[in-house]
């Protein structure tokens, strides 16, 4: 049963973390005291519930937790080196875990453990970090609160920052938190309830006081040619210059990514000062580790030609890594962790919005919403100061923390799909369905595109959120809709690196009933459609310089002649030599182009299910119902072929194992002689 304290300590965690405004995601950190019996003594002893490391307040749950005894927490004072080794203070507190202890302790719990109140609240707020990162915070903290809430001069997260506060609280019996200065916020209380109120009040007055006497242009005037394009204009322009921008937010390793035009960020690039403000970098911690010390910020107008806009980010990525390369070499030492790569994780474009990246699509995402809150700093702090964030030396010792550094090696290792993005064509059902679903559970992020687009939908749900996968509608053989599919892909998720061409359809009619418009239909969805679908995506992939794969689904019937299927099997032939063609004039810029075959896949086919089923079984004279089992005894294994099995060859042509494979067809028909490729 989970003990009462624990309880409302996770409804205060989660009703704080729901709302950006008090915290961003997995930012901060929230604690409360109690008693709990000891099953070994049967005494009772008092406990430390604190968020883990690496949690999320909104979504908190009781294994998130870290719980520790505080009879040795307290102790730990007396056994604290000093602030030169307070990281040694870390492994520590696993010596104070109660039971299993739960989740890893962060490096905040000091802060919680001592400060001597039952409740205590850790968090970011863009209104209370733009108070921490005024040019004078401190003045200014005591002119909004006066003395209920205390400043604390910028100190790196850790033993002291604990010991700090818990002196201030106890020098401070009036007060109910403080203004961590470069930082965020703390407060406390003797009920949850407490704490939270206090928590919410700081936040808010610091809000209402930036609203009430922040000036009219915090960001000053605005730059002509730098406001907003209309959003059909500013998200096309998007689209056209992700290739590029996932290029060179990948020049050091791949990156999935993510668009955004809110207002907040087409507001500040289109004013003067969003150059000054952007090279100064964030502050907060929880920032700058997602967003890195400053971002690539494109100095062109808002309707530069795209081709401009091209080249001067180059030039801008080139300036980029240099720099970063400086701000390293000048504050590295010989126990620093290697350079984790020079290039941006955020790129803001005027006129248009922000890219963001990550090693996945929920880390570019957030990555985002941090540099969001940035802003939403930068303009609290200049609104009624000077923005004036923790200086570069202790950006950098926090960016390269032996902690933080241990906690990335402490990361699972990547899935064999990671940081790929795919695009399935047809994949609401059936082969397609299957193979999307396999690609996520590899790593990949999937874009579903079908006709349908409520199945899509469905599909991308079944697989996961929208960090996982998206539905989108797509003809593929309109030309233009498939253009559309492959700009809301780049824009979901930041590039493009897997295409599946798998949507289709199939007549089963002799040669003396296809008609023409049979045979137009047959090819404009498969051959037609496949050959759209491949030069769209293949124009991003050789502009991204990352490679690629494209992977057709042909069939037996492309090398296999059988009754009553002349246009469908004539239209499986033109798409395997695509593959053929393809392989041979895409290979020179990495991308691997291969087919696979299959043969009698009956389950979940929405082919089948349309009335090919039907005519096929009418054509070998069998019941419909047992199609399926039929092909299975028409093959040398005598085994009945799957959506599964395609998508298990689909994931094994784009796997390392494979690497050097491109032109290959890949039989999955369990086996038929007349088959064999020669």
């Amino acid at each position: 049963m989970t003990h009462p304290t624990v309880e409302e300590l996770i409804a205060r965690s989660n009703r704080l973390g729901a709302d950006p405004k008090n915290t961003n995601y997995a930012g901060g950190n929230t604690s409360a005291k109690g008693t709990e019996r000891d099953p070994v003594t049967g005494d009772d002893v008092e406990l430390l519930w604190v968020k883990g490391s690496g949690g999320d307040l909104g979504t908190l749950k009781e294994a998130g937790l870290a719980s520790l005894r505080m009879d040795r927490m307290r102790a730990m004072v007396n056994t604290y080196p000093g602030v030169e080794r307070e990281d040694e203070m870390v492994a520590a507190f696993d010596y104070t875990l109660h039971g299993k202890g739960g989740a890893a302790p962060s490096i905040d719990t000091a802060m919680h453990g001592l400060v001597e109140a039952a409740h205590v609240d850790h968090l970011h707020p863009d209104s209370g970090i733009a108070i921490a990162t005024a040019a004078d915070g401190e003045e200014l903290t005591q002119r909004i609160f006066g003395d209920t809430v205390v400043w604390v001069p910028w100190r790196r997260p850790g033993f002291q920052l604990g010991l700090d506060i818990a002196d201030i609280k106890e020098q401070n019996p009036q007060a109910v938190g403080c203004i961590l200065g470069g930082h965020g916020i703390t407060a406390w209380g003797d009920t949850s309830e407490a704490a939270e109120q206090n928590s919410l009040w700081i936040i808010n007055t610091a809000q209402a006081y930036i609203d009430e006497h922040s000036k009219a242009e915090p960001f000053g005037p605005a730059l002509d040619g730098y406001a907003a394009l209309p959003q059909q204009k500013r998200r096309a322009k998007a689209a056209a210059l992700t290739p590029t921008v996932r290029a060179l937010a990948s020049a050091d390793k791949p990156q999935v990514g993510h668009f955004t035009d809110d207002d907040v960020v087409l507001e500040f690039l289109a004013h003067a000062e969003h150059p000054r403000l952007a090279e100064l970098g964030t502050s907060c911690p929880d920032h700058f580790l997602r967003t890195k010390v400053k971002p690539l910020v494109l100095d062109l107008p808002a309707d530069a030609p795209i081709e401009e806009a091209k080249a001067r980010l180059r030039k801008l990525h080139a300036s980029y890594r240099t720099d970063y390369q400086a701000y390293y070499d000048r504050h590295a030492d010989a126990e620093t962790p290697a350079i984790r790569g020079a290039d941006p994780a955020i790129v803001l474009v005027p006129g248009v919005g922000m890219f963001s990246f990550g090693k996945d699509k929920q880390t570019a995402r957030v990555a985002g919403e941090f540099y969001l809150n940035a802003i939403n700093v930068m303009r609290g702090a200049e609104g009624l100061s000077t923005y004036t964030p923790i200086d570069e030396r202790e950006k950098f010792r926090i960016e390269y923390w032996a902690l933080e550094e241990a906690k990335l090696q402490r990361m699972p290792k990547p899935k064999e799909l990671a940081t790929r993005i795919a695009l399935v064509t047809g994949a609401a059902s059936g082969i397609g369905k299957a193979i999307a679903k396999r690609l996520a559970a590899e790593g990949a992020v999937v874009a579903i595109a079908d006709l349908n687009l409520e199945k899509a939908l469905e599909a991308a749900a079944e697989i996961g959120g929208p960090d996982q996968a998206i539905g989108l509608a797509a003809d593929v053989s309109d030309e233009e809709a498939v253009q559309r599919a492959v700009e809301e892909t780049l824009l979901a998720f930041g590039g493009l690196d897997i295409v599946v061409n798998n949507a289709g359809l199939s007549l089963s009619k002799s040669l003396l009933e296809t008609t023409g418009a049979d045979w137009d239909l047959q090819h404009n969805v498969m051959a037609k459609g496949s050959f759209l679908v491949s030069k769209t995506a293949a124009q991003v992939l050789i502009e991204q310089n990352l490679g690629g794969d494209i992977i057709y689904i042909s069939s037996k019937n492309s090398v296999f002649a059988g009754p009553n299927n002349i246009a469908y099997s004539a239209t499986k032939a033109d798409q395997a030599h695509q593959v053929r063609l393809l392989a041979a004039e895409l290979g020179e810029h990495q991308v691997r182009v291969n087919g696979i075959n299959p043969d009698g896949v009956v389950q979940g086919s929405g082919i089948f299910a349309s009335g090919w089923g039907a005519n096929r079984a009418a054509t070998y004279g069998v019941e419909e119902k047992d199609l399926g089992k039929f092909y299975a005894q028409r093959t040398i294994l005598k085994r009945e072929v799957v959506p599964e099995n395609v998508a298990n060859a689909a994931f094994a042509l784009l796997s390392q194992d494979l690497s050097h494979t491109t032109g290959l067809h890949v039989p999955v028909d369990a086996g038929v002689a007349a088959a064999f490729l020669r």
